[in-house]
């Protein structure tokens, strides 16, 4: 048994026991000073629930788990702090708390992704605008037919199946860049009438329109991610529609755009990473609009612990390492706001370390995503990879 002393008062929680404090010294936990080891309310409710710890304050009146959590409900999240901190420790794992780092640990990474201007030929030519479906049509056949197969720009004829119709469909963002870039001029509308469509029908249109602009312009093929749950799916510039061999060409990334003006629940953008996951894609967040100068207070993170993670032959620690990631705790039914993740990435960034988002689910079950920042040359978005991991 490990014996927690409480301070009423203060909210302060001791171990003083010399062989306690060392058995929990050896395992990282809680503050050191003068022989008297402090602990954070996370480590006291883990020695507890895990470490068969018992509380007492100063006249010997005992506390359970619900007790002494009682004591710290005003804290922000503290729940889903706990049930993160116990999966990470229960794996083996060291937490600290963030208030902890220091300067710049060197550890984030970048995926550099290539670009490459995309050059489309002059066209001139007509297309009539659905607004209902939100969908052009070309039925120049000669035109349609170029478009698809030089550049995958609409749909010529069926998909996977063009030789089947002679017309071609533009989706609403194609229908504006080429408007806009490729000659087409519509025979029953202009282009602000389209934009007005598509803002009436779509949430943060503006938002998702410069993100498709802003990969199309780097030489990718951006389609529809209807299919997986998505915005976009994209193919890395010299993608064809053009079926060569047995095999017809597959998209290996998906893009979801996280407007910095909107909330999303967790839930439901945890289901489209696992989607893109089970079906062997990368997963981008995008989170457009231009990148800011984003003040971080190192004293005050908004991020909650320090993650140590495996090594050859062990786990990191605080002795003799580093920590790999910040940790990002969140429940399933919480929402997050795109200015909050940009944010919180921002931090990540100053401290040089990947982030890992750690959701609670209802069941206490907490799965973690890591996420890495894109580089994508001439971008002046935000891009980022996540990734579902087990640590």
């Amino acid at each position: 048994m490990i014996k927690l002393e409480l301070d009423r008062k203060t909210k302060e929680i001791f171990v003083k026991e010399p062989s306690e404090v060392t058995s929990l010294q050896n395992g990282f936990y809680g503050t050191m000073e003068r022989g008297i080891i402090s602990l954070k309310p996370e480590e006291a409710m883990y020695v507890m629930d895990i470490r068969n710890g018992k509380a007492y304050d100063e006249a010997g009146n005992t506390y359970t788990f619900n007790d002494i959590a009682s004591f710290f409900l005003d804290k922000p999240k503290l729940l889903a702090r706990y049930l993160t901190y116990k999966d990470w420790r229960d794996k083996g794992l060291i937490l600290r708390y963030a208030e902890e780092a220091e300067g710049s640990y060197g550890r984030g990474s970048t995926v550099k992704y290539k670009s490459e201007k995309f050059k489309l030929d002059a066209y001139s030519f007509t297309g009539v605008f659905f607004p209902e479906d939100l969908i052009t049509i070309v039925d120049d056949e000669t035109v349609g037919k170029e478009l698809y197969e030089r550049y995958w720009i609409g749909q010529f004829g069926t998909y996977k199946a063009a030789h089947r119709g002679k017309i071609s469909k533009l989706d609403i963002y194609e229908t504006i860049y080429l408007v806009k870039h490729g000659g087409l001029s519509l025979k029953n509308c202009k282009l602000e009438d389209v934009i007005a469509a598509a803002d009436e029908r779509i949430k943060y249109f503006e938002d998702m329109y410069e993100v498709y602009e802003d990969w199309r312009k780097r030489g990718y093929v951006i389609k529809s991610g209807f299919k997986f749950g998505t915005h976009f799916r994209i193919y890395f510039p010299g993608a064809s529609p053009i079926r060569e061999g047995p095999e017809w060409m597959h998209s290996k990334h998906v893009i979801h755009i996280f407007s910095r003006k909107s909330k999303m629940i967790i839930s439901e953008w945890a289901r489209a990473i696992r989607v893109a996951h089970s079906v062997k894609k990368t997963f981008i967040l995008a989170i457009p609009g231009k990148k800011t100068e984003i003040k971080v207070d190192p004293k005050h993170p908004r991020l909650d612990f320090l993650a140590y993670h495996r090594k050859k032959g062990g786990i990191e620690t605080p002795k003799d390492g580093k920590p790999k990631y910040l940790m990002y705790s969140l429940t399933e039914d919480e929402y997050i706001g795109g200015e909050e993740l940009a944010k919180a990435l921002a931090e990540c960034k100053y401290f040089g370390l990947e982030m890992i988002m750690a959701i609670s689910d209802r069941e206490s079950s907490v799965t973690c995503y890591m996420i890495k920042a894109v580089n994508l040359p001439g971008s002046e978005y935000e891009y980022f990879e996540i990734e579902w991991v087990q640590p």
